[in-house]
């Protein structure tokens, strides 16, 4: 979790906020992808791609 802190700092104190919608997509997207794998709705999702 440390780097998420500082990840969090670095965006704070860059004033990077613009970032934030990027690495929360690209978050969601890595989670959809890791918990179907080995799903019966995996077909469905690799569609979309």
């Amino acid at each position: 979790m440390s780097i998420v802190k500082e990840l969090i700092a670095f965006l704070r104190a860059r004033k990077k906020i613009w970032l934030w919608p990027l690495f929360i997509m690209m978050a969601l997207l890595g989670a959809l992808i890791v918990l179907a794998k080995g799903s019966a709705v995996a077909p469905f999702i690799y569609t979309l791609f």
